[in-house]
């Protein structure tokens, strides 16, 4: 089971435990923006405040060993000061997985949020509790930890990431009242939380899931043991998608995930047959016909 790790050494067994999440933090400033060094106090407590929030929040019920924590970056962009202790901008999310049988880590979740506004001042502490809204900046942190668990399980076990989908949109709802941009869904930006955690636990948006479950577990987790085989099971992962298409081209959920594996596409049919590489091109065009030139690529 996900979480549990237990080694056998000089006739005991030892259990190691530590939080879900291995989150990496930076904070950069808008080259235009003027920054007081007072300011940039502000920012190097602002920094370590986020990282202790996110690594040391325990987010689930279940045990994971140092080594199974989900490894993910946060960056956040501040672009505006509005007023004394008032901060916009934008916050960059991205996720990986460990392949199975590989030092290879395949991206997750890779996203940029731009409806980024929140108070901090120096010595404030982020503290999350289920069920309230307490302040801006704590409730977008909670429900990315929740979505990036989401997305792991996913992709670990069918559908596996559902109570935390629900633990993110329950963030969502608790925060429509905060007047705070990025949880409504009738707000000018479509490409916020509301819409992310929506969509994930739309039943039309059910094919995306089995695909996120189908392209990492039965694709790229074998693609060591037997490299064609992974390569028809992400064929058919993606494939799932053309339902997503047909009821909701153009998808904010749908595009996030075929453009994050773009590369990792072109590396992984690098050896291919040609009539392969024709056929899952095809296909990524059609997911995402913007990019078109760019699925070219696979072909050269």
């Amino acid at each position: 089971m996900k979480g549990i790790l237990v080694a056998l050494f000089s006739g005991l067994f030892l259990t190691l435990s530590a939080q879900e999440l291995n989150c990496q933090v930076s904070i950069i400033t808008d080259a235009k923006l003027e920054v007081t060094s007072v300011e940039q106090e502000v920012f190097q407590q602002l920094e370590q405040t986020i990282y202790e929030m996110m690594n040391n929040t325990q987010w689930t019920k279940d045990k994971f060993t140092v080594e199974e924590r989900i490894n993910c970056n946060i960056q956040l962009q501040i672009r505006e000061i509005p007023s004394p202790g008032t901060y916009s901008g934008s916050m960059q999310i991205q996720v990986s997985r460990p392949v199975f049988n590989s030092s290879y880590n395949t991206t997750l979740f890779n996203f940029q949020d731009d409806d980024i506004t929140f108070n901090f001042s120096r010595n404030s502490v982020l503290v999350y509790a289920p069920n309230q809204f307490r302040d801006n900046l704590t409730s977008i942190l909670a429900f990315y930890a929740y979505f990036i668990l989401g997305m792991d399980y996913d992709s670990f076990s069918m559908k596996g990431g559902t109570k935390y989908f629900n633990e993110a949109q329950q963030i969502v709802t608790n925060a429509q009242a905060s007047g705070f941009a990025g949880w409504k869904s009738n707000e000018r930006n479509r490409a916020n939380r509301y819409w992310l955690v929506d969509n994930i636990l739309h039943e039309l948006f059910s094919p995306l899931r089995e695909c996120i479950y189908d392209y990492h577990r039965k694709g790229l987790d074998v693609m060591y043991d037997d490299p064609i085989v992974a390569r028809n099971e992400v064929y058919n992962a993606l494939n799932k998608l053309t339902k997503v298409v047909s009821s909701r081209p153009n998808s904010l959920n749908l595009l996030n995930f075929v453009q994050a594996k773009s590369n990792e596409l072109k590396s992984m049919y690098a050896d291919a047959e040609v009539s392969d590489k024709n056929n899952i091109v095809n296909l990524l065009k059609r997911l995402d016909p913007a990019n078109s030139s760019k699925y070219q690529e696979i072909l050269e």
